[in-house]
Order: structure tokens, then sequence, then C-alpha cells
């Protein structure tokens, strides 16, 4: 039976984890209530810390580096996602609390606690594949944050004068 959205979205500090559950497929964990779990994305994970510490995410939650939370363009707030390293295989279980990460080649910002587990604190990012609840809407991936155009390409175009 697939997870309430109340139960996924559950802003709590005891908001519900992702478990392996009871599964023969192993390459299919099984999420919340043995909820199976689907490949959303793949790319590059990156950590956020001391600066945004105690300051609002989008979601309205104060952000704290010591908890397992992490940032994503497009999905809900308050969903389980599983961060899995394709570079060490750890695995981390982390909910959504704000938006971003807004730079163009990543695909998640982790907490410091995330950044830790998954053994990505020197380098800063790591390969990873996120694994949500099938329940999860299927949304789709946001393009990339917009190029800021250069001066040069921010000057308007003169205007021909009538007379």
């Amino acid at each position: 039976m697939p997870a309430s959205p109340e139960a996924v979205g559950t802003p709590t500090e005891d908001a519900p984890r992702l478990s392996p559950g009871p599964s023969s497929d192993l390459s299919r964990p099984a999420l919340l209530d043995g909820e199976p779990a689907r490949e959303f994305e793949r790319g590059a994970a990156s950590w956020y810390g001391p600066g945004f510490h105690g300051r609002l995410t989008a979601s309205g939650e104060r952000y704290d580096m010591n908890a397992f939370t992490a940032a994503h363009r497009t999905l809900p707030f308050g969903t389980m996602v599983r961060v899995h390293s394709l570079v060490n295989g750890r695995e981390v279980d982390l909910r959504i609390t704000d938006r971003g990460p807004f730079s163009r080649n990543r695909i998640i910002d982790v907490s410091r606690a995330a950044a830790a587990e998954l053994g990505m604190l020197g380098l800063g990012f790591k390969e990873v594949v996120l694994l949500v609840p099938d329940s999860t809407p299927a949304v789709a991936v946001a393009p990339p944050p917009p190029v800021r155009k250069s001066r040069r390409s921010a000057r308007r175009t003169p205007v021909p004068r009538v007379r």
C-alpha cells in the first residue's frame, strides 16, 4: 500500500526514513512501508552547510546542516529520497526541504551531515543516483537556471530615430 502524502511530507525530526524493507530484488530497494523505489535522476550532488545554517529554506523550515535534508529543483517538499553514491556505494536517506541547486551541473544539494555520510566533504561533490518512492509524482526535471547575460549582450540595441 503506498504511503499517504501526509506520511511522506511530515516535516518532523522523526520523519519517515527510507528503509531497505523486504525485497527480493536488491536493485529496487523498498521505501516507506515496503513501497518500491524507482530511479528518478542521475548526476552530481553537492553539499551546503555553514553559510546557510539557521536560514529559512524554501519550505519555510530553518536549515540545519546537521539534519538529513536536501535541496532539489522539482521534487515536492517532504519527499523522501535515497541518494546513492556511484563512486563509493554509500547511501543516505534525505527529506527535501529546499530548492536548488543553482549550479547547472548539479542535481541535488545535500546537508553537511548527508555529505559526511556519503564521504563527499573533502571534494565537495559526487556522482549519485536519486531513488524515490513509486508514488512520487513524475515531475519533469527542471531546465538548468538561465545563464546570466554578459554586459555586452545586456546593452540595448540602438533604436533608429525617425525624422
